[in-house]
């Protein structure tokens, strides 16, 4: 990836952040004075604290869901309810419907 190349033949996504740290390494007197393009450019390539992130995410849901479920509630409809990514076009009625006749 470092070349520039993506699988379509186009620069890859990473190129911009791969250009800034060469660029910087090249001018610097030290590659210590290029960590933060260095950890820009690698976080592109390998998203370590994306993921890190959103696991911590998670795990702070099942956190949170498992202490609902303590207070009365079952696991799945707290599971059901609340998606971590929703965007609301689907909402579950709280309360019955009446039957259509």
């Amino acid at each position: 990836m470092a070349s520039g190349f993506s699988y379509t033949g186009g620069r890859s996504r990473c190129f911009a952040y791969w250009q800034e740290f060469s660029k910087c390494y090249a001018g610097a007197d030290a590659p210590s004075q290029c960590r933060l393009q260095a950890d820009d450019y690698l976080e592109c390539l390998h998203h370590t604290k994306e993921i890190a992130r959103a696991k911590a995410v998670k795990a702070e849901f099942i956190k949170q869901a498992e202490h609902h479920a303590k207070e009365g509630r079952k696991v799945a409809d707290v599971l059901a309810d609340g998606v971590i990514v929703g965007v609301g076009l689907i909402q579950r009625d709280q309360g019955e419907e009446v039957k259509h006749k």
